[in-house]
């Protein structure tokens, strides 16, 4: 899954920064203010060392104390502005920093929400947990402090050479003959700290992978007693993780240390030629001492350019993925002009000649064709892999079919409100997502219109007021992440309350009591006698004891419809539905079995 992650890109590519400079425009004026401050800042710094010249030359070589104080002074007051330009230059861009790096991770999210479920199908969690937290951290690193500071950087760079020259230009050329060195070393650094970064970038994206499978599938892993295969394998992965960061600090190391020797270098290189010209009477030792101090400052943003370079590197890389997530293209969107279905319309649902395949090559559903009648109840069986749950699927429009249509009161779906479709039904799975909160809150789900009183109505109607009542909370009782601390029957009832307090017009049930105990079984098939009464009900099940009062049965065997009728009807086809019902009951019911069985 870290194929991406490993690809670092073009250093700089011109269209991938004016699209996040889109980012940036809506806090121009935050941007213009910290360039401004960071300018004046710089101005500042430069100044210092000729001060220390007049200083040198002016007063204290002449033997004049009287003027020490203005330098004192002037000293004291750069030293202060600095301060305050230092203090809003980094309140400006981290300002700015988060103010972007909350529109883009609101961005993310809102498309997140749109992408089919097809698009999940193909990415792993973890990979897209590291687009809305790492590679947005990336992103802010480089538009709240990077790209801001660099014409910080870049403006002391040519301010100190332009200084040098003015005050001497033979000097500035000792000062300037350690460049080549210079970028030996930044090349050096560069080109091994951009490997480093796309190994450290790799196994970051596969540690969150791995995390993100192994803790969601953690009783698992305690039940196989695989905890030491597991600890082995992501003590293999933290491994490589750990020695890739040192293996990017060694680079940094040894770089920094050798940008101050190349600083020295010049330094002293300054003091053995610039020393001699001032015994000559050439050169004033304030403007030596001032050479000094703007050498030491000339290889300082040379060596904060150098990091910044990298710091794009990692920007270009990590926009470039989340640039490719925010493009992906919505499959199943609500069109331009939606249709519209009457408030009183029936909900006669038509599956017309549909054909379906999660992929191209492998149809998972052949030229299925049926229609639910408005207050049928409509039962789907069939062996596993048959494509029960895909046609759920398709009637909720999480996938669109590949051929054929799906339609509800003579509209295909595809031409409806994707809200106003969903609106239609409610459907409970067989495995049940509750959300952290409260009991109430994974009932109604945000929807204020649902009151507390049709939250306790539903609670009751399928008898969780069972268990909800015995807590001390009531329906106030808080929910763990997934629902950890409730039974798998106890999820199921919930899920059954939330789908009947939205009053759908249809209710689908996908397994919905596969996973709950015999007793929990007969209260909810209690609860659904009454429930369904008048409302469209289209239930896939296994257990067939709970389709068998079913207006209608729809038997699937390797995507196709084969058989429909009621219960007694597909019994006496003795078909694939005969041989199923004696498959479930020829331990259980014999008798029931015989009943059926040819003399």
């Amino acid at each position: 899954m870290a194929h991406e992650e490993e690809v670092l890109g073009k250093a700089y590519d011109s269209r991938l920064m004016k699209r996040l400079l889109t980012y940036v425009w809506p806090y121009w004026h935050l941007a213009a203010a910290a360039i401004a401050v960071i300018i004046c800042s710089s101005a500042l710094q430069l100044a210092q060392p000729y001060l220390i010249k007049l200083a040198i030359d002016k007063y204290i070589a002449q033997g004049d104390l009287s003027g020490m104080g203005r330098i004192a002074l002037a000293f004291l007051v750069i030293l202060t502005g600095e301060f305050v330009f230092e203090y809003a230059s980094t309140w400006l861009m981290q300002i700015m920093g988060q103010r972007i790096m909350f529109d883009m991770r609101t961005e993310i999210y809102e498309r997140l929400q749109r992408l089919s479920l097809s698009y999940y199908d193909r990415n792993p969690v973890g990979r897209l947990m590291t687009r809305v937290t790492s590679d947005v951290d990336v992103l802010n690193d480089l538009l709240s402090s990077g790209l801001v500071a660099a014409f910080g950087d870049a403006f002391m760079l040519v301010g100190i050479m332009a200084v040098l020259i003015w005050m001497d230009w033979r000097l500035a050329l000792v000062a300037f003959a350690t460049l080549p060195l210079i970028l030996l070393v930044t090349q050096w650094f560069r080109r091994n700290v951009r490997e480093t970064y796309r190994m450290v970038r790799t196994l970051v994206a596969r540690i969150n992978a791995f995390l993100q499978e192994n803790i969601t599938g953690m009783a698992t892993v305690q039940l196989f007693r695989r905890e030491a295969v597991n600890f082995g394998r992501f003590d293999n992965i933290n491994r490589s993780h750990r020695d890739a960061n040192l293996q990017s600090i060694f680079y940094y190391a040894v770089f920094f240390p050798a940008i101050e020797v190349v600083s020295a270098l010049a330094g002293a290189l300054i003091i053995w030629i610039g020393g001699g010209w001032v015994m000559s009477g050439t050169l004033t030792l304030g403007s030596l001492v001032a050479f000094l101090q703007y050498s030491q400052r000339f290889f300082r943003p040379i060596s904060d350019m150098s990091e910044k370079f990298n710091l794009l590197q990692a920007a270009m890389a990590s926009s470039e993925r989340i640039f490719l997530l925010l493009d992906e293209p919505i499959t199943i969107a609500t069109p331009a002009t939606p249709a519209k279905l009457a408030p009183d319309a029936p909900g006669h649902i038509v599956f017309d000649h549909v054909w379906f395949g999660y992929t191209s090559d492998n149809f998972v559903l052949r030229d299925v064709s049926f229609d639910v009648r408005p207050g049928e109840r409509i039962g789907i069986v069939g062996a596993t892999g048959a494509g029960k749950s895909t046609i759920i699927n398709l009637l909720l429009r999480f996938y669109d079919v590949s051929r054929g249509r799906i339609l509800i009161d003579g509209v295909d779906i595809r031409e409806l409100e994707l809200h106003d479709l969903r609106r239609l039904f409610s459907l409970v799975l067989q495995d049940v997502y509750l959300f952290t909160g409260t009991l109430a809150s994974n009932v109604r789900l945000g929807e204020t219109s649902i009151t507390d009183a049709e939250v306790r109505r539903a609670i009751e109607a399928v008898h969780a007021d069972t268990f909800v009542d015995q807590l001390p909370e009531g329906l106030n009782a808080p929910v763990a992440e997934r629902g950890a601390t409730l039974s798998v029957g106890q999820k199921q009832l919930l899920s059954f309350a939330r789908a009947l307090a939205f009053n759908p017009r249809v209710l689908v049930l996908d397994e919905a009591t596969s996973s709950v105990d015999t007793e929990t079984e007969l209260l909810i098939r209690d609860a659904l006698q009454v429930l369904m009464k008048g409302r469209t009900t289209i239930a896939v099940a296994h257990r067939l004891s709970t389709i068998q009062d079913m207006d209608k049965i729809l038997v699937f065997h390797k995507g196709e419809l084969r058989e429909m009728g009621s219960h007694q009807e597909l019994l006496a086809r003795r078909g694939i539905y005969f041989k199923l019902y004696q498959l479930q009951y020829k331990d259980q019911e014999p008798a029931r079995t015989a009943a059926v069985s040819p003399a």
